[in-house]
C-alpha cells in the first residue's frame, strides 16, 4: 500500500496525492476530507486501514478530495490535526481514542470547523463522536473460541490496558463462558499497538501456557500473534477490526470486524448532503457495524452446528436477551444466559 510520510511538528506537510488521485488541493465546491491516523499508520491491516477504506469510498462514490496524515507517535496528533484544520478541509477525522484531548482543544479553538473522532467521545458541538459496541462482537468471538478449543483454554491479547480494550476483553471472556463456564481465559496486554515483536513474544507465551486460541485485539502488534500461530499445529488466532482472515488462511479462525469504514463514509456523506451528523453515534451488531467474518477459510473446520449456535447467540444479543459486559466489573457480575 502506498504510504504517506509521517508528520511531526517540524515536518514539512505532504499528502497522499498518488493514492488519492487528485490534483493538489480540492476544486471549488468539492467535498474535502482529512484523516489523521493513529500509531501503526496505514498498512496495519486493522484499525487505520479500515478507516482509510471509508475515506477512499468517499473519494470514489462522493467525489471527495482526501488527505491523510500519519502519526508515528502521540506527539504527532496535535500538529497533524492542526495542519488539516489550517487547510480548512470540510471534515477532519481523528482515528483513535488517544487523540481525544488534542482534538477537544483544537475543536474549541476552531468552532467553525468540523471534526469526527473514532472510539472516543469529545463533547464539543462541532465534533461527531463514533463509538462501537465492541463487547458484542467480542462476545461472539469468545463463544466461537470456546466451541473450537480442544484444551478448554483460550486467551485474549490486547494492545494497551485501557477502558476501550477492556470492552473487547470482557465481551470475549463472557462469550466463552456462555458456551462453557469451565473454559480458562488468559489475558495479557502488549502495552503498545504497534510493537509486532512484542505481540509475537506474548502470543508465544500464551500458546506455551496452554491456550490454543488467541483473540489478538492489538492493532499492528496483533500481527505478531498471527505470526506466532502460523507454525503451531492446532492453534488459532482471531483477528480484529478489519477482515484479517487471509493473512494466514486456515489459522485465523475469524476476525472481529469493526466497520470504521462505514462510519467514516456515513459521516462524510452527511457533510456532502449539508446535513452534518452531530453528537455521539454508538454502532453495534444491529447496525451491521460489528460482527465476525464469513469464515472463508475455516467454515468447514467450524462446521454447520457451531455456526447455527453462533447465529442463535447473535440473534439473542440483538434482541437484548444477552447483554455482553463492557467492563471487568460488569464481567464479574455477569451470568451465562440459558437460550
Amino acid at each position: 500500500m502506498l504510504r504517506a510520510r509521517t508528520f511531526a511538528a517540524t515536518a514539512m506537510l505532504s499528502f497522499l496525492m498518488a493514492a488519492c488521485g487528485h490534483h493538489v488541493g480540492p476544486r471549488p465546491g468539492q467535498l474535502s476530507l482529512g484523516m489523521v491516523t493513529d500509531v501503526g499508520g496505514l498498512g496495519d491491516r486493522s484499525f487505520n486501514d479500515s478507516a482509510y477504506r471509508g475515506l477512499l469510498r468517499a473519494r470514489d462514490q462522493l467525489g471527495a478530495y482526501v488527505e491523510v496524515l500519519q502519526s508515528r507517535s502521540a506527539a504527532d496528533y496535535q500538529p497533524n490535526i492542526e495542519a488539516l484544520t489550517n487547510q480548512r478541509v470540510d471534515m477532519t477525522f481523528a482515528i483513535g481514542f488517544l487523540m481525544s484531548t488534542d482534538l477537544d482543544q483544537i475543536a474549541r479553538n476552531h468552532p467553525d470547523r468540523h471534526y469526527a473522532i473514532i472510539d472516543a467521545v469529545v463533547d464539543d458541538p462541532n465534533v461527531v463522536s463514533v463509538t462501537f459496541r465492541e463487547q458484542d462482537g467480542s462476545f461472539l468471538a469468545g463463544a466461537l473460541a470456546a466451541m473450537m478449543s480442544t484444551t478448554k483454554h483460550i486467551a485474549f491479547l490486547g494492545g494497551e490496558d485501557v477502558p476501550l480494550l477492556r470492552k473487547f476483553e470482557a465481551g470475549y471472556t463472557a462469550g466463552a463462558h456462555e458456551v462453557d463456564p469451565s473454559v480458562t481465559v488468559d489475558v495479557k496486554y502488549v502495552g503498545s499497538f504497534d510493537d509486532v515483536a512484542a505481540g509475537q513474544e506474548l502470543g508465544n507465551v500464551l500458546y506455551n501456557g496452554g491456550a490454543d486460541i488467541i483473540f489478538a485485539a492489538a492493532g499492528t502488534a496483533g500481527l505478531g500473534a498471527i505470526n506466532a500461530a502460523k507454525s503451531r499445529s492446532g492453534a488459532y488466532v482471531i483477528g480484529v477490526d478489519s477482515d484479517q482472515d487471509a493473512l494466514a488462511p486456515g489459522k485465523i479462525l475469524t476476525s472481529m470486524v469493526k466497520h470504521v469504514d462505514v462510519a467514516v463514509f456515513d459521516v462524510a456523506r452527511g457533510m456532502q448532503q449539508h446535513r452534518p451528523i452531530a453528537g455521539h453515534l454508538t454502532l453495534g451488531l444491529s447496525d451491521d457495524a460489528i460482527g465476525l467474518t464469513n469464515f472463508t477459510f475455516t467454515r468447514t473446520a467450524i462446521g454447520a452446528a457451531r455456526l447455527r449456535r453462533l447465529s442463535a447467540i447473535r440473534r439473542a444479543i440483538i434482541a437484548g436477551k444477552i447483554v455482553p459486559p463492557d467492563t471487568r466489573e460488569a464481567l464479574a457480575a455477569w451470568k451465562p444466559v440459558a437460550l
